[in-house]
């Protein structure tokens, strides 16, 4: 093998902390400030009319309360591996999220996360982490669905055929993926993964999954209210179904973190513009709720990204943080 000087192992640890800030802060300035269909103007008047110190603080703490459930999400699955206390796990998720924001569908989350473990658990921290970002996946489609199908049966966005189909191909991936669990490919197979899943102790799944939960029903409401905050004057059910359907849409493409804002705007115009709701509120309101949910502790993660350090004798991979 060939071994780096530890004066160039550092240069190049500093060089990529720099790229990795320096880029998400670049990528964040770029969508707010190139993004013409921000009206400030129109924004700054509403909100000197309807702001108040409760309903920011309000708002805030659900955004706090969002990314908590999400730490905790992680601590209790790595509990698995071994302890971690919760400023050791607020330190790895906030750090991931900050590597994944300019990666497709956040896979240098797994990355960054898994930098904080010896090597020889790198496998299992990503596999943790596939495990916890698939449970609110899975929230997210289930619903997303029970959303799209109200919301649908209000106002017939989609026929009766359409759904039919959908339903249909849906059935058709489950039986694949049923009668093909035992094919191995390069050595995994569905069926490992299950096993897999199922060595994780019942207790740690109910928590993860109870804590997805919250952390779903958190963030959807956050987004209902800003509505509110908006003057979006909409039955509960009609307005929750349009945010859970453009959740689950939004979900279903991929994209990268800090386009998040921009896909699920996209998505949202359609929805909300079905129920009259202005494009200019609904792109603010998916720009309020990236800012409030990503960029706000992406800005906390950087602190952690820059100061990550590398081990200068690392023993089986071991990483050192300050």
């Amino acid at each position: 093998m060939i071994s780096i000087p530890h004066k160039t192992k550092q240069f190049l640890v500093l060089l990529i902390k720099l790229l990795i800030v320096g880029g998400a802060f670049y990528f964040i300035y770029n969508q707010l400030a190139n993004n013409d269909k921000l009206d400030w103007q129109k924004f700054l008047v509403l909100f000197h009319k309807n702001w108040s110190v409760l309903g920011i603080s309000f708002i805030l703490l659900l955004s706090v309360l969002n990314r908590l459930f999400e730490i905790l999400k992680w601590k209790y699955l790595v509990s698995y591996l071994h302890s971690i206390s919760l400023g050791e796990a607020t330190k790895q998720v906030l750090a991931g999220l900050t590597a994944g924001l300019f990666t497709p569908n956040g896979v240098g989350e797994y990355a960054g996360k898994a930098l904080y473990f010896d090597k020889k658990d790198t496998k299992k921290v990503v596999f943790l982490n596939l495990v916890c970002n698939g449970i609110q996946m899975i929230l997210t489609i289930i619903f997303g669905i029970f959303g799209l199908l109200y919301f649908n049966a209000q106002y017939n966005v989609i026929t009766p055929k359409s759904i039919a189909i959908l339903f249909g191909i849906c059935f058709l991936l489950f039986g694949i993926l049923f009668f093909s669990k035992k094919v191995n490919i390069k050595g995994y197979s569905i069926e490992k993964l299950i096993h897999k899943i199922n060595e994780i102790p019942k207790s740690i799944h109910q928590k993860n999954t109870i804590l997805a939960i919250l952390r779903y029903i958190v963030f959807s409401h956050q987004c209902y209210f800003l509505f509110l905050a908006f003057d979006v004057d909409l039955p509960y059910l009609i307005l929750m179904s349009a945010i859970t359907s453009v959740y689950f849409l939004a979900s279903s493409l991929p994209t990268f973190q800090f386009l998040d804002f921009a896909v699920k705007g996209s998505v949202a115009v359609y929805f909300f513009g079905i129920l009259g709701v202005n494009e200019w509120v609904v792109v603010f309101i998916s720009t309020l709720m990236w800012f409030l949910n990503v960029v706000l502790p992406v800005a906390i993660g950087s602190y952690y990204v820059l100061n990550f350090k590398v081990s200068q004798t690392p023993k089986e991979g071991t990483v050192k943080t300050n």
